[in-house]
């Protein structure tokens, strides 16, 4: 991530997915996060990780309600391990979004329903926009601290650097 500028190719998803059954390993025991990583999602479309891997990761585009139900930190490994640079939907499930947030996984709340699958996307975390060819889309930016944890790797990053919790250095 180059100055809170992410850029890639879109994968998309549908609404409600939880990512606690397509995410973890709860489901397929004795398997660890990284085998875990190239099975993800296979229930609502098979062979999605290999095709997000194949291409070198990029930018994953859901429907409403993205990780609802999922407390699991495990999701944001595997997503991590797929090479997931952000993903936008237009809501998400709470539990989630801070732990995308606590990992340094950029979580956008936006309307995707113009975005389309293999799309080249930039996202510009600090402005608010979603660019690509055909379109333009805002949102509203993350506050700053959020930011400051995400561009460090997450909250224990941040917490190891600035225990006084300083976002300002």
């Amino acid at each position: 991530m180059n100055n809170m500028l992410i850029e890639g190719k879109t994968f998309l998803l549908g609404e409600e997915v939880n990512t606690d059954i397509n995410c973890s390993s709860k489901y397929l025991p004795g398997k660890d996060s990284e085998y875990v990583s190239t099975v993800a999602f296979n229930k609502l479309e098979p062979s999605f990780a290999q095709g997000v891997i194949a291409n070198g990761g990029g930018i994953l585009v859901a429907g409403k309600n993205f990780g609802i139900n999922s407390s699991r930190e495990q999701a944001i490994h595997v997503l991590h391990l797929m090479n997931i640079k952000c993903i936008l939907a237009p809501s998400f499930g709470r539990q989630f979004f801070r732990n995308a947030i606590n990992n340094g996984l950029p979580i956008i709340e936006c309307d995707t329903s113009d975005i389309q699958a293999g799309e080249n996307l930039k996202v510009d975390l600090q402005l608010g926009q979603v660019i690509s060819k055909a379109h333009e889309i805002p949102f509203t930016p993350l506050p700053q601290e959020i930011l400051k944890i995400i561009q460090m790797g997450g909250l224990i990053n941040f917490i190891t650097k600035h225990p006084d919790w300083n976002f300002a250095a």
